[in-house]
């Protein structure tokens, strides 16, 4: 999104974006193998203990026969961009300067199409590097109304799936996304208010609060991820591209009914049009 041939300088690009410049200037040494064989183990056992924290991967590492101390475990969290949902002290205080947003969806009824999305990331294993996976979807029927893969946890590939989600589906009324940067960045934030959504964020750590994209994620790792290897970010989403198809068109879920995603969306999004 930042371009050196603009009328606007980095500074500014940077400043607009929420981005530092030393972000921006930064560039990452690819992992070894070992880091990312760690990565994968830390990644899938987060989605069996999501109450783990650093001195908790850290036994988990030693009981493995890892040498992984608890920095080291920190570390990784921060790559894989994955928090402990274990309660902490002090909670109630926010980390970062942002706008702290309210969990609009607690007690609610959410009973139709374009009612509530949400919104998350996660981690994509490689053969030799990793990336990140965002996705938008419909809370009501599961369906993913669009997603993208980056190599950097920036703003960026969220806000165009944001933007790819209400150009081709509208506008939903609510969007619910955890506090992470990329949620609460400038970029993202200004677009949901331009088009009067209303803004909903999990309270810190609470991965349930948004557990139906939890269950996305486990649902595209052990299924499709995880099951073959890719060696970069085009072959994850060329596969990613026709797994979603999949997904929306043909997976059925217990949920709703023995019903798939489009089917619920578009039967129930017919309804309220004609009504």
């Amino acid at each position: 999104m930042i371009e050196r041939n603009n009328q606007l300088s980095l500074t500014r690009q940077c400043q607009l974006l929420d981005l530092s410049q030393s972000s921006y200037y930064y560039r990452s040494k690819p992992a070894d193998d070992s880091q990312l064989a760690l990565l994968r183990q830390m990644d899938e056992q987060y989605l069996k203990t999501p109450q783990y924290g650093a001195r908790s991967y850290a036994t988990w590492f030693r009981r493995q026969g890892i040498q992984a101390g608890r920095k080291k475990a920190a570390s990784m969290m921060r790559i894989l961009g994955i928090i402990s949902i274990a309660p902490k002290p002090r909670t109630s205080i926010p980390g970062k300067q942002h706008t702290v947003y309210p969990y609009l969806l607690k007690g609610l009824i959410i009973n139709r199409p374009n009612q509530a999305w949400a919104a998350d990331i996660t981690y994509v294993p490689m053969e030799k590097g990793f990336g990140y996976l965002v996705a938008i979807i419909d809370w009501h029927s599961r369906k993913v109304l669009s997603w993208r893969l980056s190599n950097t946890m920036d703003a960026d590939f969220c806000v165009q799936a944001l933007d790819a989600a209400i150009q081709i589906h509208g506008c939903p009324k609510i969007m619910n996304t955890d506090q992470g940067a990329q949620f609460t960045s400038t970029a993202f934030i200004e677009m949901l208010q331009r088009h009067q959504i209303q803004i909903s964020m999990d309270g810190k750590g609470c991965y349930y609060d948004n557990i139906f994209v939890e269950r996305l994620w486990r649902t595209v790792k052990y299924e499709h991820l995880y099951t073959q290897a890719f060696s970069n970010l085009k072959e994850v989403r060329s596969s990613l591209t026709g797994w979603f198809d999949w997904y929306n068109q043909e997976r059925f879920h217990q949920g709703l009914n023995n019903q798939t995603p489009d089917e619920v969306y578009y039967q129930k999004l017919s309804r309220q049009q004609a009504a």
